[in-house]
């Protein structure tokens, strides 16, 4: 018998597979398709040459820890342990995973807000745990009154997401207001911030749970290196935690993989003195704008983008077809594959839009965006 039974083929393997099927250009899963940095393929050439190849620490490489803690300082002006409060994980999704195993119990209740990223709910449903899922305003902002009538005293956690997947929108300094007056309320819950998009903001500076003090000894923060250095296909990140709760992230994390790829913490940790975090938001921004000037010129309605690099996209205006069959139709007929936003619902919500991904070349934009035009 099934532990997951509503559990099938995500949306964006779906996807993906429909556009090698027919050949159709790839906006849909969230992958750059441009090089990596030539100076963190060298660095991995160089690690692989080293007897750098056995179990590292279960918690990470000590320097890449500290650097880190460092980064997270000049960040965000919070200081963290290295050795207490911070953990190298197989992933966001590894950390994510761990963490919920580690600190929701049977029967507790930890809320989410939907539109949201596929990998909340079920370590949630392993744990016994019950998910409550909450939908974001139709401009894909909190909905503080729901989120406060919804929080109660069984409540163990709430998921946040902030730059959002896939909307693209970012938190402002009122919905870390609203998310206080909650936690003062409840002090038991913690706080889940899935920040694998921080370095990738616009015009928006982004706020993390790293700057709210009241926050720090209830939070538990996710990072992605994938996210922030385009080598999604690595699967590494961290979680950074106060240390009462990373020492039980830890016991799960220790059981579930132990330790993480030696050479990829090696060349991360070199890559970290030459590289410069902070310039990741022009980078990206530089992408949205070429992307929405081209789209200017699709029938498609743009929505805002603040952070990530996904740009969400309304069909409303020319056609009344589920989110589902347009993306296929997309794919098919046009050659263009995004994600429908439907999945990301527990209802499977119809908001007549889709997700593109903008982290691609110039040129694979480009020749997308003209296929869109024939719409």
């Amino acid at each position: 018998m099934s532990k997951l039974p509503h559990i099938s083929t995500s949306i964006f393997t779906t996807m993906s597979q429909m556009a090698n099927e027919y050949g159709a250009i790839n906006l849909s899963q969230g992958f750059p398709n441009f090089p990596v940095d030539e100076r963190l393929k060298n660095l991995v050439s160089k690690w692989a040459k080293e007897e750098v190849h056995q179990y590292l620490p279960m918690a990470g490489f000590p320097p890449l820890l500290e650097k880190i803690a460092h980064l997270t300082q000049t960040s965000y002006g919070r200081k963290v342990n290295p050795s207490t409060e911070v953990l190298i994980t197989a992933g966001a999704t590894e950390g994510i995973f761990a963490t919920i195993q580690a600190l929701v119990n049977k029967e507790e209740e930890v809320i989410i807000l939907d539109p949201s990223y596929d990998c909340y709910e079920t370590p949630i449903l392993l744990c016994n745990a019950i998910p409550k899922r909450i939908p974001l305003k139709d401009d894909f902002t909190p909905n503080w009154e729901l989120i406060g009538s919804t929080m109660n005293a069984n409540t163990r956690m709430i998921i946040i997401n902030n730059p959002h997947n896939p909307t693209g929108r970012v938190w402002t300094e009122n919905d870390f207001l609203q998310l206080e007056k909650l936690v003062d309320l409840y002090p038991n819950v913690i706080v889940l911030s899935d920040e694998v998009y921080e370095y990738i903001t616009f015009e928006n500076q982004h706020i993390s749970v790293h700057h709210r003090k009241k926050l720090r000894e209830n939070s538990v923060s996710i990072s992605s290196f994938g996210k922030s250095f385009h080598i999604t296909g690595w699967k590494i990140g961290y979680v950074i935690a106060p240390e009462h709760l990373m020492k039980e992230i830890k016991k799960v994390h220790q059981f579930l993989v132990f330790s993480v790829n030696s050479i990829a913490q090696y060349a991360i940790n070199d890559y970290m003195d030459v590289v410069q975090v902070a310039d990741l938001g022009c980078f990206y921004q530089s992408k949205r704008d070429f992307f929405r000037k081209l789209m200017a010129e699709t029938p498609f309605e743009l929505l805002p983008c603040e952070g990530s690099y996904f740009q969400i996209a309304s069909y409303t205006g020319f056609s009344n077809e589920n989110d589902i069959d347009f993306t296929q139709r997309l794919v098919k007929e046009f050659g263009v594959a995004a994600i429908p936003l439907s999945p990301f619902y527990a209802d499977a919500k119809q908001t007549q839009c889709i997700r593109f991904c903008f982290a691609k070349e110039e040129e694979t934009l480009k020749k997308a965006v003209e296929r869109l035009q024939k719409l």
